[in-house]
């Protein structure tokens, strides 16, 4: 899995699932199919090769061969018989943000923001919110329905956190954090929370309030001293070094659309 820092270049093709509809584009330069399959998360070219070697591809419903160069934008590519869709435009960033970097695309004190940390074309913004001194896995994109519904509470997307907290958490501090602390903006909603370590707490919420985490770590006693999101959604990477982003692969982004697929009671 490729990681990448500020300043890299971005690749230009990203899965989803189905293909899109008919659409006026420029002609494409035909470029080798192992690339366009390696470019959207199906691993290293020699693995892509192996696909391609093993029949598992086809490309507009005939099975493809080694050396194959297709157009990326018309070509209507399958693995294991599941079609992949290219999708210029639209990129998917999962950035490990490190404190002090606001989740903004602009800032009227200067401080750095997160979109600094990414390539600059095409511009992207913040999925949700990470406050300043928050640390940890932070979404980016230009995919404005994706965003929305990973954001819209009544999907109900997990969020889960690693917290440094002041003093021992008992018993009952834990109970009141899963079932639920009054704030200033009323009752939390249900939420997983155990111990790491006597004073370091996982917390897995579902709802996306200001502070959220902070201010019911406090509300129990137990104010926060260092905070790191480990997880959005089905989405995690402990590999990735603080202020690196690398984009989502293909299977976490069907992860995602899947996660977000329908409301709750539909």
């Amino acid at each position: 899995m490729r990681v990448r820092h500020r300043g890299a270049r971005r690749r230009p093709y990203v899965v989803v699932t189905e293909p899109e509809g008919p659409v006026s584009r420029e002609p494409a330069e035909d470029v080798r199919l192992q690339k366009v399959l390696a470019r959207v998360g199906f691993g290293s070219r020699r693995k892509c090769d192996d696909l391609i070697a093993a029949g598992r591809v086809t490309v507009n419903g005939e099975v493809a061969v080694l050396g194959r160069r297709v157009d990326p934008e018309s070509a209507l590519v399958a693995v294991d018989g599941a079609p992949i869709g290219v999708r210029p435009g639209l990129v998917y960033y999962l950035l490990n943000k490190p404190a002090g970097v606001v989740t903004t695309a602009d800032d009227p004190q200067g401080r750095p923001i997160v979109v600094d940390l990414v390539p600059g074309e095409p511009r992207v913004f913040p999925v949700g919110r990470l406050d300043a001194d928050t640390e940890g896995l932070l979404l980016l994109t230009n995919d404005g329905e994706l965003a929305h519904r990973l954001t819209h509470p009544s999907y109900g997307v997990e969020k889960e956190y690693v917290a440094e907290v002041d003093g021992e958490p008992s018993r009952a501090a834990l109970r009141s954090l899963r079932e639920g602390v009054e704030l200033d903006d009323g009752m939390t909603a249900e939420a997983r929370a155990s111990l790491m370590d006597p004073s370091v707490v996982k917390l897995t919420i579902h709802e996306g309030r200001n502070r959220q985490v902070r201010r019911m770590c406090e509300a129990v006693g137990h104010p926060v001293v260092r905070l790191v999101r480990t997880r959005v959604g089905p989405i995690a990477d402990r590999s990735l070094a603080p202020g690196s982003f690398r984009e989502l692969d293909v299977e976490e982004l069907r992860s995602l659309e899947q996660a977000v697929a329908d409301k709750p009671g539909q």
